[in-house]
């Protein structure tokens, strides 16, 4: 059977956890996803008003799903990378959704009446590659200092739910749509192991039971699924690129700071012994500039030559200098 050519529009900027699940015509599948995840029964998705905000903070894809129903501000996000921020991160978002809600509604948040907003609840679906519980409650009191946390007038509260293949059973079994959300995912992980993401996206979708509510769906949107998911591979590389050399730099950081340290230590202990940097450089075979650039350090701390005060400063004149505007 042949296949059709797909035609790629590279301006979607949508992902496609949000997708499926933050739109117009699929609301019966949102509406199935917050009953499981609330484990209640609601059954009127016309009910639910999506609210997803444009480019947040720079954001280039749309990460969430957003809506308000049954008197909450749901924020649904997807992670395919486990970020213990997510706290901080939907805060920010959320407040930004309650300036456009009391806007919308013009409400005056200066008066003298208490107005009353939807309960916010923030919810993280992660099938990432790290090992992570079934469900894990991230706090914002996290990023605090353990010896302030309980003076914090602050606190918000994100629960994560892994939905990889054989996490979240009763999860997934209530939420039938989720649950080929996962399997698809999992297939196309699988697929571009030997092929390309356009060909495992397009096997995973020929091998998907007819049974799946969401085949009809992704086959009739087979170009903007094969974007969206070539943007998200894109810019998880880019991340692992970056955490890659982040990584590689600190590593080389390290040794020069370890290096930088003995060589201060030795010079430290060649001065107590009365010796002057000539000398010194010659016995240690070090560029003299080097070496005279510490011993003008170490001499504020002379007789003693603290070699952990002298290796502080040095660190610090090699900061960069902070210029005013």
């Amino acid at each position: 059977m042949a296949t059709r050519k797909v035609t790629i529009n590279r301006e979607n900027k949508d992902r496609l956890f949000n997708f499926i699940f933050g739109r117009k015509e699929n609301q019966k599948w949102t509406l199935q996803l917050y009953n499981a995840v609330n484990h209640s029964n609601y059954r009127k998705p016309d009910e639910i008003k999506f609210n997803t905000l444009d480019n947040f903070l720079y954001v280039s894809m749309k990460n969430d799903t957003s809506f308000i129903f049954a008197g909450c501000m749901n924020l649904f996000e997807h992670q395919s990378t486990y970020n213990p921020n997510m706290p901080l991160r939907l805060m920010q978002y959320i407040a930004q959704l309650y300036d456009r809600y009391i806007a919308e509604n013009k409400l005056d948040k200066y008066g003298k009446t208490l107005i009353e907003l939807p309960v916010p609840r923030l919810v993280v679906f992660y099938n990432g590659e790290d090992s992570i519980q079934d469900e894990v409650t991230l706090r914002l009191s996290d990023s605090f200092d353990e010896r302030l946390r309980k003076k914090s007038d602050i606190e918000v509260t994100v629960k994560m739910l892994n939905i990889n293949a054989g996490h979240n059973k009763e999860l997934m079994g209530a939420c039938k749509p989720l649950s080929e959300y996962s399997w698809f995912v999992e297939r196309i992980k699988q697929n571009n192991i030997t092929n390309s993401l356009e060909d495992s996206v397009t096997l995973a979708i020929q091998a998907m039971p007819d049974s799946f509510e969401i085949k009809a769906f992704l086959k009739a949107h087979m170009a903007e699924v094969n974007n969206m998911l070539q943007m998200e591979y894109q810019e998880k590389n880019a991340k692992d690129l970056i955490a890659k050399a982040n990584f590689k730099k600190g590593k080389e950081e390290g040794k020069k700071e370890g290096a930088d340290k003995h060589l201060i230590q030795q010079i430290c202990k060649k001065l107590s012994k009365g010796k002057d940097a000539d000398t010194i450089a010659d016995e240690l075979e070090e560029e003299l500039s080097v070496v005279q650039e510490i011993v003008d350090i170490a001499e504020a701390y002379a007789p003693v030559y603290d070699a952990d005060k002298v290796f502080e400063e040095y660190c610090r004149s090699k900061e960069p200098v902070k210029r005013g505007n």
